[in-house]
């Protein structure tokens, strides 16, 4: 628990942390003497399986949908450049063996989804640079992996062009089985009531793991298989959502410590004396030329300003993925396999304490720091036997829903908010009640509209009380229906953000009440009849005035007390 305040406080990646203390517990401290390199790698992969699902669940699709073009050739160009400066420098500058020189350019080459995740989601960078590195971590691990095993097999290796296939062909049938077992777990997650709320986080990581299994059977990615498909697994709005996201973390925090620590635990730290200044000779260039050339070229077709590039070039955090690649050619007895061992490990040590705590400062030097709204916490919790759900919505600081009247979220029919928790004190909200930051709202919807209640939700979140009357948000230019049972109308205009009506040519009363829905009644958002007989015709239109339009002539009236009031 120290251990990670102290590391969510400094900014730097808990890799630190738990390396020391392995260190610590060591041979050249405690004293504990641990050498099963196989053993590290595969507890390093099955760590890596439950680190990139965490991030996956933690990914939102619509900040990482527009980096995806710039994250794949970055994942997959921006490696291969950086493999050959890195590896050049090595051969050349430290004398390293050209074997050698290519694991190593290969292992360094890879950004580490945790110290990509813990550190960017305390930095308030704009959601595009997020995105971005966050899927850059997600992919490379993949074709990063395929090139260390491929340079340490035994004999020369491949021929590029045929080398290159083989990566493009894993990486196709990884994601290919990522896409659709997430697809097929999401539908069956939202569509089987599991009898109990604490398995839905089981069941969601167990998903995630049959995607990897299911990539490695296939000979394919099985790094990007579990990346994808807890990708879509966190974007489908599954039931108990935010239990499903905590469980992840805490498993994603068992995995980064139980990994560091073994890494810790496998090196010596008396024999890096010899490694310290190679090390850092190959970390400068990785850091100052490989890293910064590979992100300038590989997002030139994309026209990103240089401001950006530069915080890119920089937020290439490395972590303890390369350590345990670097356990690769240590198991298949590559010559040196131990000096390359201790280079990487010197050099994630130093660059990271470089890279981490300085990204904040240099994000704001460039002028990219962002404070962006958080979006809403919306947990379901279906109710099988009575055909409907529980949604649990609390409003963050920041949300466009504080202001907005219980009315105004215009929720389609069949869905309404029955309770709000404001202070520690529960009531019963009326439709005027106006919803502030912190409240806790539940809502109650049926089977059929329980996704457009939450999309209706989330739009209000992100664009206010007109999200769908101006296209803002996920809304759509139509507002949702609500009100009475069977209720329809269309908004033109944001007519119904005033409790205006608008005619035109056809004569039909084409308005919605600001509280949602056609208002049979003509009612305005108090719920008074704006007819002060209170009758209504059939056809949903005004007892007042008889009709709202001309027919052919496009002339407007307004009914009697629509105007002015809320």
């Amino acid at each position: 628990m120290a251990a990670v305040r102290v590391s969510s406080r400094s900014g730097l990646p808990s890799l630190l942390v738990y390396l020391g203390i392995g260190v610590a517990i060591g041979q050249d401290g405690i004293g504990v003497s641990f050498d099963d390199v196989g053993l590290t790698q595969v507890i390093g992969y099955a760590a890596l399986v439950v680190i990139l699902a965490e991030g996956g669940l933690g990914t939102k699709w619509h900040e990482i949908k527009p980096a995806l073009p710039a994250a794949a050739v970055l994942s997959t160009f921006g490696v291969a450049v950086s493999v050959g400066v890195t590896a050049t420098a090595a051969h050349y500058l430290a004398g390293v063996d050209w074997r050698q020189s290519l694991i190593i350019g290969a292992v360094v080459s890879s950004t580490d989804a945790a110290a990509v995740f813990s550190v960017l989601r305390n930095v308030p960078l704009p959601a595009r640079l997020t995105g971005v590195l966050e899927a850059e971590s997600g992919f490379n691990d993949a074709p990063v992996v395929i090139l260390v095993v491929a340079f340490s097999a035994a004999g020369p290796v491949e021929h590029w062009y045929l080398l290159l296939g083989k990566i493009a062909l894993e990486l196709a049938i990884g994601a290919a089985v990522g896409l659709a077992i997430g697809f097929l777990g999401a539908y069956g997650m939202r569509h089987v009531a599991l009898p109990a709320s604490g398995l839905y986080p089981i069941a969601v990581m167990a998903i995630a793991t049959i995607a990897y299994a299911g990539g490695a059977l296939a000979h394919g990615s099985g790094f990007l298989a579990v990346y994808l498909a807890a990708l879509i697994l966190g974007n489908a709005r599954l039931p108990h959502w935010p239990a499903t996201r905590g469980f992840a973390e805490g498993l994603g925090w068992i995995a980064q410590i139980g990994m560091f620590v073994l890494l810790g635990l496998l090196v010596t730290p008396h024999e890096l004396g010899d490694d310290i200044v190679p090390a850092l000779v190959v970390g400068l260039v990785l850091t100052m030329i490989a890293r910064p050339v590979s992100v300038f070229l590989s997002t030139a077709p994309f026209r990103t300003p240089w401001r950006e590039k530069a915080l890119l070039s920089w937020a290439g955090l490395r972590g303890a993925v390369p350590i345990v690649l670097a356990t690769i050619p240590m198991v298949a007895a590559v010559p040196e396999s131990r000096r390359i061992f201790n280079i990487v490990f010197v050099l994630v040590i130093v660059y990271t304490l470089v890279q981490g705590p300085t990204l904040p400062w240099l994000a704001r030097r460039l002028d990219l720091g962002e404070t962006e709204a958080l979006d809403l916490g919306i947990e379901s919790a279906p109710l099988e036997r009575l055909r409907g759900h529980l949604l649990s919505v609390s409003v963050p600081e920041g949300s466009k829903m504080h202001g907005v009247e219980v009315s105004e979220l215009r929720l389609p029919a069949g869905s309404a908010v029955t309770l709000v928790v404001r202070e520690g004190k529960s009531f019963v909200p009326a439709p005027s009640t106006v919803l502030r930051y912190g409240d806790e709202l539940l809502v109650v919807a049926t089977d059929p509209v329980r996704d457009a209640a939450e999309k209706r939700l989330r739009a209000v979140g992100e664009g206010g009380k007109l999200a769908g009357w101006l296209g803002t948000a996920s809304g759509s230019t139509e507002g949702p229906a609500s009100g009475p049972a069977g209720a329809r109308g269309r908004t033109k205009g944001g007519a119904g953000a005033t409790g205006k009506r608008k005619s035109g040519g056809t004569g039909a009363s084409e308005a919605e009440a600001p509280g949602g829905g056609a208002s049979r009644s003509g009612a305005d958002a108090s719920g008074k009849s704006a007819d002060p007989t209170g009758r209504t015709d059939p056809a949903g239109k005004s007892g007042a005035s008889g009709k709202t339009g001309t027919q052919g002539k496009g002339v407007r009236k307004r009914a009697a007390g629509m105007v002015g009031k809320k």
